[in-house]
């Protein structure tokens, strides 16, 4: 391609990443116009608005990637715009109906990013060359992110507080239909290389129908458990009744992938040590991050009464920081390598989310929420760009869907159960404290959100050690 065709070809890919992380805040920004619309009074029903949709993403990322692979990627790619216009249109009209099938269309726009940002990924792999285009396009689409939720956090508080909130839904159902006629002549066609022709029997891979039906079973029933929970309490029968079967179907699900399929939807037996631990890294800092980012906008709007507005400028630097971080990424990696980039973002990860635990209600802005708002992206933008190009580069150019749907889950799904767990010990410490209520259930969630990020700094450091010992061996 040439230059400007490849600047196009990045612009139109990392798109889905800036709009998927855009509909994730626009139920985050103007969080507290919602509670008033559906006169709602507990977090852990309105962390439902933004879980359903992460739950979607995170689950139904692994089919689209494998879906990807099979018909081609640009494919689905254009499938998923058609989906995600259509969905937040219909979303747009929740202002008619309750909480529960709001809750159930933003489930449902969620399937639309879940087929864009593997297939996405996968793009960019296949079609970059090993090295550096390859990590700038990773890196650039990693810088989408923090911009992607900054915009929908601004023009979503916006439309709140200037106009009226559907209309969120409504323009995005219209960006979508722009950028799929776009992306269909942006993107290029797809053909088989003269090196994967001369493959032997190189045969198209077939849809893992069991392994799809277990796995997304297994991943919808658990999250649907642990963000109930917070709603009905842990006591209630069937919770507990639901979470077991979903854990069943998870279990159901591995043996599947190890014995029952040739073409499963993730390479259980294949995956390497390096892969686990950055997989791994991903699941505690982006639970983290989850939790960090839903209680920051409930702290500045609720216990500090802060508009929808003000809070979308308060968190609007995460975009600056958020691309410098992303094109660190494709330095740092060249010097220190992934273990040592993972160990900084877990680092980043905990720190941001300490510094929201322990700040005062009564605090200027520009003492710790500013600081936590800075770092913050260094976590997301570090993470997410390795993880990538790690799983692109251990896997061929015909899984490059597998490899980008591996992280893309584990991020999405692991920000909705973050927030379910976070739910829960908001909910049980309310339950036993009685003064500053709403302030300690708070700091209680956000104290899991530290945890997560310790944890994924302790296999960071692990990680550090085992990619010692392996360049020691060579």
């Amino acid at each position: 391609m040439s230059k400007s065709r490849e600047i196009l070809f990045i612009f139109i890919t990392c798109i889905a990443q800036f709009l998927s992380l855009s509909a994730l805040n626009q139920t985050v920004a103007p969080v507290m116009v919602l509670a008033k619309n559906f006169h709602i009074e507990d977090y852990g029903t309105l962390s439902w608005f933004s879980a359903s949709y992460s739950m979607s993403v995170g689950t139904f990322i692994l089919p689209a990637g494998r879906l990807g692979d099979m018909y081609g990627y640009k494919r689905i790619y254009l499938i998923g715009w058609a989906w995600f216009a259509v969905w937040s249109l219909i979303s747009g009209f929740g202002y008619t109906s309750g909480v529960i099938l709001f809750s159930i269309c933003r489930a449902f726009q969620g399937i639309g990013p879940a087929l864009l940002v593997p297939n996405a990924v996968a793009l960019i792999g296949r079609t970059l060359p090993v090295g550096q285009k390859r990590n700038i396009g990773f890196a650039c689409f990693g810088a989408c992110g923090p911009l992607g939720a900054t915009a929908g956090a601004v023009f979503g508080a916006l439309l709140a507080d200037f106009a009226w909130w559907p209309w969120c839904f409504w323009v995005l159902s219209m960006i979508c239909i722009i950028v799929m006629g776009l992306a269909f002549l942006i993107l290029p066609d797809e053909s088989v290389t003269t090196a994967e022709l001369k493959e032997p029997q190189r045969q198209r891979p077939k849809f893992d129908y069991w392994g799809t039906i277990t796995g997304v079973s297994g991943l919808v029933l658990i999250n649907f458990a642990l963000n109930q929970a917070p709603l009905v309490t842990w006591g209630n029968p069937y919770i507990g009744s639901i979470l077991g079967v979903g854990c069943l179907f998870m279990v159901a699900f591995v043996l599947v992938e190890l014995y029952s399929t040739d073409y499963p939807l993730i390479p259980i037996r294949g995956l390497q040590k390096e892969a686990i631990f950055a997989l791994t890294c991903i699941v505690a800092g982006w639970g983290s991050h989850g939790i960090w980012a839903y209680y920051l906008y409930l702290f500045l709007e609720h216990l500090r009464g802060h508009s929808a507005l003000l809070t979308a400028a308060e968190t609007s630097p995460v975009a600056v920081t958020g691309v410098m971080f992303a094109f660190s990424t494709v330095w740092l990696l060249k010097r220190v390598g992934v273990s040592y980039v993972m160990f900084i973002a877990m680092t980043f990860f905990m720190a941001g989310s300490l510094l929201l635990a322990m700040m005062p209600l009564n605090q200027t802005y520009w003492a710790q929420t500013f600081v936590s708002v800075l770092i913050m992206p260094g976590a997301m933008n570090l993470s997410y760009p390795a993880a990538n190009i790690l799983m692109s580069s251990a896997l061929p150019k015909e899984k490059q869907g597998i490899a980008a749907s591996l992280v893309s889950t584990m991020v999405n799904y692991s920000i909705s159960c973050g927030l379910g767990f976070a739910g829960s010990i908001h909910r049980y410490t309310i339950v036993h404290e009685i003064q500053e209520v709403r302030l300690i259930g708070l700091r209680g969630a956000l104290y899991l959100a530290v945890a997560l990020g310790l944890f994924g700094m302790l296999i960071a450091f692990i990680f550090i050690f085992v990619s010692h010992g392996k360049e020691r061996r060579k």
